[in-house]
């Protein structure tokens, strides 16, 4: 009866932990990194010499761009110049600086959509870069770059329908702020410390109840490690399944980017609780040894 008990609390506690460590990180990450400016644009910085995101945006400028210059049968090789003089300005210190301008405005829309203050797509709008490609392309006499025009050409970070259903639970992520992550490990040690004081007469039992419990605990932990690898997948997909064609590269490169951390996470809880559990593992055989073998101190 007890063997049995004991096996019913053990898949209890890993169920929990399963639970319990995503929500943490994810809660953790919002309220680090999501929800602060400073964090979210250093995240995205970096992408502006990424290949995916100056290709997207180069393809994006080019095309509003052509829509408005006619060039009879040099159409083509209008767009292959244009092309290539836009990717060339994307490797300047110019687009690095809008690129990171326009990500710090697009957080105030990501915050507005999550808040519920709006109900608009979250977008990286390119139009300051359009004007910094034009300007670049007139002082280097590119032709028909007079002819480009300055609009609205925008990437869409988070669909409407999207930031509407996100919003809920984002309000409990941001509610919950470091406090699961807290309670998860509060819960995991009072695990360990009652399985030590229920663990039966002697030092020696407690101490392998205690060992048995640590185990589980960390099998609990690299479980929850891999439920949440699974969760940022899965939501990677169904992001770009709903991003517009053309604006997957940008969108997969700026979801990556942010979830960098909590890739980095999954590792982490994934190692450390594989070690915890191997270390407890081995130890509570060798206890089993000295307890049942060499006689139990009293």
């Amino acid at each position: 009866m007890r063997t049995h008990l004991s096996t019913v609390l053990a898949v209890v506690v890993l169920v929990l932990l399963a639970v319990l460590v995503p929500l943490s990180a994810l809660s953790a990450w919002v309220d680090l990194e999501i929800d602060n400016t400073d964090r979210y644009v250093a995240a995205v910085a970096p992408l502006a010499s990424a290949p995916e995101v100056r290709s997207s945006v180069s393809d994006l400028i080019t095309d509003g761009a052509m829509k408005q210059i006619d060039a009879g049968p040099l159409q083509s090789t209008v767009r292959n110049l244009l092309h290539e003089a836009v990717m060339s300005f994307t490797t300047t210190d110019v687009f690095r600086a809008a690129w990171t301008s326009a990500n710090r405005t697009a957080h105030e829309a990501v915050t507005a959509a999550l808040n519920g203050s709006t109900g608009e797509a979250v977008t990286i709008d390119l139009a300051p870069m359009t004007e910094q490609v034009k300007q670049h392309l007139e002082e280097n006499g590119v032709p028909f770059a007079d002819r480009i025009p300055v609009q609205h050409t925008e990437i869409t970070i988070i669909s409407a329908d999207r930031a509407d259903r996100l919003r809920q639970t984002f309000w409990w992520l941001r509610a919950g702020s470091i406090w699961p992550a807290v309670g998860t490990v509060v819960f995991a040690v009072l695990t360990v410390v009652v399985a030590w004081v229920r663990g039966g007469p002697g030092r020696g039992r407690s101490a392998l109840a205690a060992l048995s419990a640590t185990a589980v605990v960390g099998f609990g932990f690299a479980l929850g490690a891999l439920v949440l690898r699974a969760l940022i997948a899965v939501a990677r997909d169904r992001v770009l399944s709903e991003t517009p064609y053309g604006e997957t590269g940008t969108v997969a490169a700026v979801y990556d980017a942010l979830t960098s951390s909590l890739r980095t996470t999954v590792w982490i809880v994934f190692a450390t609780g594989l070690a915890v559990a191997l270390c407890a593992v081995l130890g509570r055989l060798w206890a089993a040894r000295r307890v049942h073998g060499g006689g139990q101190r009293p």
